[in-house]
């Protein structure tokens, strides 16, 4: 693996064009997926207003193991996906789009990447999203693996900057098979330490997969932006 692997990979664009748009919205595919079936989530939204940026992951992964483990163990796909982002970013606020008009969304892996960025930016956003995720974190922690954390060590979350009420989205499973409850729970305070106006929606039973209630929630939060 090169040290930039997602480097001068592929953006879909796809929704409005920018000179149409009202706000333009960073979707960020799980492990598998593509852009495309981010694209095809935002056709769900039913909000004509909003322009897509979808990067593609190289082999689509963001990176190899689960975001529970050690940071080493990620890179460099964590950090080259957070400067695949980033450069999103920039190029969106050379456009006219700064951070106050982007909405930073994913899923599953690509929830933990959204989530990961728009803390380690640490500024407002129009909305960030994280649907099946968590944060990955800054540093590795030093205790022992907790099952809470399905046998992982938990880790340090030092994020330097403030999200001035940027609304935050977290939804998932009680049960998820990949993001433990418990690190829903971390994201969720770590967010409030950095000012965002969090919602959480933790749905009963086991899965995997984006519900209808997180669409409509998104829906109403975007709605708004």
């Amino acid at each position: 693996m090169t040290g930039d692997p997602h480097g001068g990979g592929r953006v879909l664009f796809a929704g409005a064009p920018l000179s149409r748009a009202r706000l333009a919205m960073i979707m960020l595919h799980g492990r598998g997926g593509g852009p495309e079936d981010m694209a095809g989530l935002a056709g769900h939204f039913g909000l004509p207003d909003i322009a897509v940026r979808a990067p593609e992951a190289a082999g689509n992964s963001w990176w190899p193991d689960s975001f529970l483990a050690p940071l080493a163990h990620n890179e460099p796909g964590l950090s080259s996906a957070l400067g695949v982002v980033g450069s999103i970013a920039n190029a969106l606020k050379e456009d006219g789009f700064g951070p106050d008009r982007i909405v930073v969304l994913g899923f599953s892996q690509g929830a933990c990447l959204a989530l990961e960025y728009a803390a380690r930016a640490g500024t407002p956003f129009a909305c960030v999203a994280g649907l099946s995720g968590g944060l990955v974190g800054t540093r590795d922690g030093e205790g022992a693996p907790e099952q809470a954390l399905y046998d992982h060590t938990d880790k340090t979350f030092d994020y330097g900057g403030k999200l001035n009420g940027t609304p935050v989205f977290l939804g998932c499973h009680e049960r998820d098979p990949h993001i433990p409850l418990a690190r829903v729970e971390t994201t969720e305070k770590v967010f409030g330490s950095l000012d965002a106006t969090v919602t959480t929606q933790i749905y009963p039973g086991s899965g995997h997969v984006i519900v209808a209630e997180e669409i409509a929630a998104l829906r109403a939060l975007l709605n708004k932006g």
